[in-house]
């Protein structure tokens, strides 16, 4: 898989004090912008009951889908989250996941409302230009087609 023993899961915290900043986009990336207790663990969108969970960044939750655990090695990078002991949600980020290790999906992926997210906008990419490609190559004019008869 790689050597990870001198890596990071995830971004140094930065020494100054940009680090509020950075912790304000890391939920932005990650999903959790859940609302706040008291109010209803509801999606804003599909007002679906979720699973609202603390994250390690203070004041901030997400929305978990209800009840599902999921093989982690099905889920795209930084859209794992597992549940510590002490209840906090934890994105894993790009980690590995462990052989048979199950993790939960953030709701915002499976909303019926939202647009689906493009995990791997790389391979979109490609499967456009291939698209392209079999248009190219399979569509030929109706008109002035010599006869063959």
């Amino acid at each position: 898989m790689g050597d990870t023993e001198n890596t990071a899961s995830c971004p140094d915290p930065p020494d100054d004090d940009s680090g509020r900043l950075t912790a304000a986009w890391q939920v932005l990336l990650e999903g959790a912008t859940a609302p706040r207790p008291p109010a209803p663990p509801e999606c804003p969108f599909c007002e679906l009951p979720q699973d609202r969970y603390a994250t390690s960044y203070p004041g901030h939750w997400v929305l978990l889908e209800p009840g599902i655990l999921v093989p982690a090695h099905t889920v795209p990078p930084r859209r794992r989250w597992i549940i510590t002991s002490t209840g906090t949600a934890v994105n894993l980020w790009d980690a590995e996941p462990l052989p048979g290790a199950t993790c939960r999906i953030p709701h915002r992926i499976a909303c019926p409302r939202l647009e689906p997210e493009d995990h791997w906008p790389w391979v979109t990419a490609l499967r456009r230009h291939n698209l392209e490609r079999t248009h190219r190559l399979f569509e030929l004019p109706e008109e002035g087609l010599p006869d063959t008869g």
